[in-house]
């Protein structure tokens, strides 16, 4: 990208946000999130001597996403899936771009804003021990956010948690309250998690690699844990992972991220059996698949390592670890979106 916050007026990225001119699109039934030309860079600064370049972690994403809709996004670690989460989150604040939730602009939101967006958006984190307070008991945590937001009455927030962890199954509950975090499993801490992050009937879910940190056999129950929480209460969900064997049983669309950029768009079938970009068919020769026959369906590995988001590479930045290269093109230009038909977007120079 041609974006460089060194041309505009110095100022922090907090008075940026204040004076930015508040985005609005029309309302509609269907739209719930919508990500335009997002940009999140991070400064370097080395000691004595100052400025020293950005982490361009998230370089011009676009997308939008539907009330009860899953969808999943893709890469491989330090491709900027989590910063692209953090900033739907409202927690990083985007260096460009708007991130719109039902019409309305983060950045024209005030902390009361801010805080009644943060409950519409529920949050999974990848480690469940870390992201419960080890010197809370689980009643605790579970009646901590009813608390910042509001719910005053103790009898409306037990019969809050009563029900939440019974759509979890955690049950008897009363057997799991009194407990601390390191009194439960892996599993268990998870769906703690997940209860938590549905005690205020959120209308997104935010989930980044929930299973990732679980045993095999436990990673199935969460999943279908997830989508039967997304059906009953017409979630919509943004599903983070690196692991495409989860994603085609969880999320309708998949996108798939490469170096800051979303760089393929598909539907979950569309792209399994007919990826389109040669990052997809590498991310799929690195995905698990018991079935022998299939040993040999995708062998295309990519050498070398993903480029650094300080100085991407000029052009497709995948260029550099790519076999079908075109030489004066991909290493020039950044490719756009060429629509392989039934929604299927590929930034790449092979379908020009």
């Amino acid at each position: 990208m041609n974006y460089n916050p060194e041309d505009e007026t110095v100022q922090t990225l907090n008075e940026r946000n204040s004076n930015l001119e508040s985005t609005v699109q029309n309302p509609t039934d269907e739209i719930l999130l919508s990500l335009q030309d997002l940009h999140v860079w991070f400064e370097l600064r080395r000691f004595g001597f100052g400025h020293a370049g950005y982490v361009r972690a998230v370089d011009g994403v676009s997308f939008q996403l539907y009330q009860k809709e899953a969808i999943a996004i893709v890469g491989e670690s330090g491709c900027g899936k989590s910063s692209l989460m953090k900033t739907i989150l409202g927690i990083n604040i985007p260096t460009k771009g708007d991130v719109i939730f039902e019409g309305r602009s983060l950045a024209s939101m005030d902390r009361r804003g801010l805080r009644e967006y943060r409950s519409l958006v529920g949050y999974v984190q990848q480690d469940p021990y870390g992201a419960l307070p080890p010197f809370m008991s689980v009643q605790q945590i579970m009646e901590e956010p009813l608390i910042i937001h509001g719910v005053k009455d103790r009898a409306e927030r037990l019969e809050r948690i009563h029900r939440v962890f019974e759509e979890v199954k955690m049950t008897p509950v009363e057997e799991f309250l009194p407990k601390f975090p390191h009194m439960l499993s892996g599993g268990q801490q998870q769906r703690v998690v997940i209860a938590r992050s549905m005690i205020l009937n959120p209308r997104l879910l935010v989930a980044d690699e929930p299973v990732s940190m679980l045993d095999a056999s436990v990673r199935v129950e969460i999943l279908k844990l997830l989508r039967n929480l997304q059906e009953n209460h017409d979630l919509a969900v943004i599903y983070i992972t690196h692991d495409l064997a989860t994603v085609r049983y969880f999320s309708e669309y998949i996108f798939v991220m490469y170096a800051g950029e979303i760089i393929e768009k598909a539907k979950v079938e569309d792209l399994v059996f007919r990826p389109g970009h040669p990052y997809t068919h590498a991310l799929l020769a690195a995905t698990s698949d018991p079935d022998p026959k299939n040993v040999d369906e995708f062998q295309d590995v990519p050498p070398g390592e993903p480029p650094s988001l300080v100085n991407p590479p000029q052009g497709c930045r995948f260029h550099p670890r790519c076999s079908k290269m075109i030489a004066g093109e991909c290493d020039v230009t950044t490719p756009p979106e060429f629509n392989l038909g039934n929604g299927h977007l590929v930034n790449c120079w092979l379908y020009k």
